[in-house]
């Protein structure tokens, strides 16, 4: 998923960004595709799939577990494997956005469902009329390219029905002091990668910018098992008006 900017056309960003994936490896076929999150055992990023396994079977089994219908968003959606995951939930529609028209298109091509959309734009307060609705709104993996958690998570509270929730998940949250040396490491990576403007597009939450949301956490990677056994490092909050 990549952001909106002003100060770099989408076009150039989405470049960028195309160019980036490709170089670490992150690109795949529409066969691969299909098959996300299960990949092939000897895949170079085959652990962080196991990881998004987990995360995606976690969320699943909670919104099933509300037997209702439900009208899903994910925001920062890519090659559209989650959302077209969700959409496998009884009852639900499911929408996927992001500003990638690559990977838009790719999702286009690979899932065809009839409770399935994917809409390629960024999201801010226009994205939507405010008279649409959701239940559900996801961010997997895709708060980061935000620069304002204020801004974004606002912006999606205002699409929420009375009893609508916000879930992040596959997101890094960081202290006040890992914040500002993973933001060093970053732009450091990117710096390496041939493409340092990138950082710039990369953003470094940390917890306390989300407490003032109240947010409920369904899954802490600092509990003590998970400490133990080592398996997920992403934390999965959940959010309501």
């Amino acid at each position: 998923m990549i952001p909106a900017v002003t100060d770099t056309s989408d076009e150039v960003l989405e470049e960028m960004y195309i160019a980036i994936r490709e170089k670490e490896g992150r690109t795949y076929t529409d066969k691969q595709v299909a098959q996300l999150p299960v990949i092939d055992e000897g895949h170079r990023f085959y652990k962080e799939w196991i990881i998004r396994q987990r995360s995606s079977k976690r969320l699943i089994t909670y919104l099933m577990a509300l037997e209702k219908p439900l009208n899903i968003l994910e925001i920062g959606c890519g090659n559209g494997w989650l959302s077209a995951q969700l959409a496998d939930i009884l009852n639900a529609k499911v929408t996927g956005l992001d500003p990638n028209l690559v990977e838009i298109e790719q999702a286009r091509r690979v899932f065809k469902k009839p409770n399935l959309w994917f809409i390629q734009r960024g999201f801010d307060q226009e994205t939507f009329d405010r008279k649409v609705k959701f239940d559900v709104i996801i961010f997997a993996a895709s708060v980061q390219y935000f620069q304002s958690l204020d801004t974004v998570i606002d912006n999606a509270f205002a699409l929420l029905t009375k009893v609508g929730e916000v879930h992040i998940i596959d997101t890094p949250f960081y202290d006040e002091q890992r914040a500002g040396i993973a933001a060093q490491r970053c732009r450091q990576y990117y710096q390496d990668m041939g493409f340092p403007s990138m950082a710039d597009h990369y953003y470094h939450h940390t917890l306390n910018e989300i407490t003032k949301f109240n947010p409920r956490v369904l899954f802490n990677p600092r509990g003590l098992w998970n400490r133990i056994v080592k398996k997920d490092v992403f934390y999965w909050i959940m959010l309501k008006p």
